[in-house]
């Protein structure tokens, strides 16, 4: 059990700020994770006025309110149309509904944690992040700033430029934490493939050596089905290896770094499958 001092709803953005610098002082999410540490805490800060729970959409981007829940992300049409289900599948295994209901989009984000489906799925979407001071950055920039770093989380930004979305994860049961997450976009003519609890922080493998170029557009060609065509598969291999080859992995109470990097092989060639199967659809859509 945690506790804490005095607890502010804040009522602006600038006000949770100043209270967030002292460093006793927290920013509440969905306590969750929080709820779980022994400590005596400063200032808890609220953010539950601040309208932080909306999830709004234009044509170029969805915004996510820090304050969103899984559970929302997770039944979210749109959001889910334009990932094929990806968003709704990445989180479909964390606890339960009633947890989902409760645990929040930025909270999620902010803990960074090695664990994560949801900072998996949000790599490989290419999202942002928007601070209350330091503004919008890379939610890969922000995976790498101090965990000092005493700012406000406003929202989440996925701008809509990735293809294929495809996300899986390895579990030895459905609702524990996951043994390895891998998440693959086709972003901008490129593949990206990042993968999470291994079991550090997820972290994204760009196909920098161009080892899927054309594939995608030879199988929309016309050419033979994927599971038939032995240089596309050969490709597909080679791309899960060098994902793999780039992946620091480690082991603990749910599984051993041997094990962990051939889940990640595996894992990587079924989300590219899935992907091009994708993408192929969409083209004959149109």
């Amino acid at each position: 059990m945690f506790y804490y001092n005095q607890y502010v709803r804040a009522q602006s953005l600038d006000e949770a700020y100043e209270l967030y610098q002292k460093k006793p002082n927290f920013v509440l999410g969905g306590m969750l994770w929080l709820k779980m540490k022994n400590k005596t805490l400063g200032t808890a800060i609220d953010l539950c006025d601040l309208g932080l729970d909306q999830i709004d959409e234009d044509e170029n981007e969805f915004r996510i309110g820090a304050y969103a829940t899984l559970r929302q992300i997770e039944t979210h049409e749109a959001l889910n149309a334009y990932t094929h289900g990806a968003i709704a599948e990445s989180v479909r295994h964390i606890v339960g509904v009633q947890f989902r209901n409760v645990a929040t989009v930025g909270g999620s984000i902010w803990g960074r944690f090695g664990f994560s489906d949801v900072m998996t799925i949000f790599r490989a979407l290419g999202a942002k992040v928007q601070l209350h001071k330091a503004g919008i950055m890379d939610l890969d920039e922000f995976a790498a700033l101090p965990r000092t770093t005493r700012d406000v989380l406003v929202s989440v930004i996925v701008p809509k430029n990735a293809k294929g979305v495809v996300y899986l994860s390895q579990r030895n049961q459905s609702t524990d934490f996951p043994v390895l997450t891998c998440a693959v976009a086709n972003r901008s003519g490129r593949y990206v493939a990042v993968i999470g609890a291994s079991p550090y922080m997820a972290e994204p493998v760009w196909d920098e050596d161009g080892i899927l170029d054309g594939i995608a557009d030879a199988k929309t060609d016309g050419n033979a089905a994927l599971t038939d065509n032995s240089e596309t598969n050969a490709k597909i291999d080679k791309f899960a290896e060098y994902v793999a080859e780039h992946i620091r992995f480690g082991s603990n109470i749910r599984a051993g770094a041997e094990y962990r990097e051939i889940i990640c092989r595996v894992l990587t060639r079924r989300a590219v499958t899935q992907s091009l199967d994708i993408c192929d659809d969409i083209k004959h859509e149109h």
